[in-house]
């Protein structure tokens, strides 16, 4: 069911998990470009509270293969920015960041849509994914497949952890993160991906594109301490927690609470995140200045605004 005060619908860019983390700031790029959005959503209400009256909504379910095909109407792109890592969604992790994102693409497939944008993770290195056994790695390397070889014209934008994880590990005066973090490690502003993604899903020249988002540089957790500590001109201190508790309580929980599992290996790919790739972040930087057109947000500047009420 569309729920919308206009009917903009012809030629919208639909964009699934439009009220995520990065999907909000893909719909407010996409409204600021006065491009007709659609967003797909279980609660149009709520979707409407958070994202306002200029978006159009679709009311339906992700897990529905009807609800999907009746989001396709009228719809010239497809953003894909699923996520169930959240306390209520992460036992259907699978159903909703793979079934239904190959869903999705069947259908878009048989409504003859041809762009398709993806927001996946960073980057495909198998043997890290094997040792972690990262469940949604898995997910995320087949769906790749499954555009690599399609008729649509794609792009795949690799996301790393955004500049709002080091505001959930601070806590007042402290930064806390368990196993200490990687020595290095690539983020972005969330609003960075909303404007690297709302410009892909309207262009037509980015077909058979991965790019890796990221800022300017890669960092390290002690030294975003210090940079939160420069901006709220007060002493963040850094302190490094143990991974082994965090893990014997994910084991024992598991049965009643399996977000803690899924919680522990995403905290063990931000300590083993390889340098090799952290480093290249300075160089993929470079690669989306050049495709992209947009001012990128500081991670100083992302504390300022976001930071206020630490």
């Amino acid at each position: 069911m569309v729920i919308g005060v206009e009917r903009r619908m012809r030629d919208s860019v639909l964009i699934f998990g439009g009220t995520g983390n990065y999907g909000q700031f893909i719909v407010r790029s996409l409204v600021q470009k006065k491009i007709p959005v659609k967003v797909f959503t279980r609660d149009a209400k709520r979707a409407k509270k958070k994202l306002g009256e200029k978006p159009d909504y679709f009311e339906g379910d992700v897990l529905n293969r009807d609800s999907i095909i009746g989001s396709l109407v009228d719809v010239k792109a497809i953003i894909i920015s699923l996520s169930a890592m959240h306390p209520k969604l992460i036992r259907k992790q699978k159903e909703i960041e793979y079934d239904a994102v190959m869903t999705i693409l069947d259908e878009a497939e048989k409504a003859q849509i041809e762009r398709i944008v993806f927001i996946s993770i960073y980057d495909m290195r198998k043997e890290l994914i094997d040792k972690l056994k990262l469940e949604i790695g898995y997910y995320k390397m087949t769906i790749e497949d499954r555009l690599a070889n399609s008729n649509f014209n794609w792009t795949v934008l690799g996301c790393p952890p955004s500049f709002m994880i080091f505001k959930s590990f601070t806590r007042k005066r402290m930064m806390i993160v368990p196993g200490g973090g990687s020595p290095l490690m690539p983020s972005v502003a969330p609003q960075d991906v909303g404007e690297i993604a709302a410009q892909a899903a309207i262009r037509d020249d980015l077909n058979e594109k991965r790019f890796r988002m990221t800022s300017a540089e890669p960092f390290s957790f002690p030294d975003v301490a210090e940079r939160i500590s420069s901006v709220l001109g007060r002493k963040i201190k850094y302190r490094k927690l143990p991974l082994f508790g965090l893990k014997i309580a994910s084991i024992v929980t598991y049965p009643f609470n399996p977000y803690l599992r899924h919680l522990v290996k995403y905290v063990q790919l931000l300590n083993n995140f390889p340098t090799d790739i952290a480093k290249q972040a300075v160089v993929d930087y470079k690669i989306l200045k050049s495709n992209f057109e947009y001012e990128s947000m500081s991670l100083e500047e992302y504390i300022r605004i976001s930071f206020k009420q630490l």
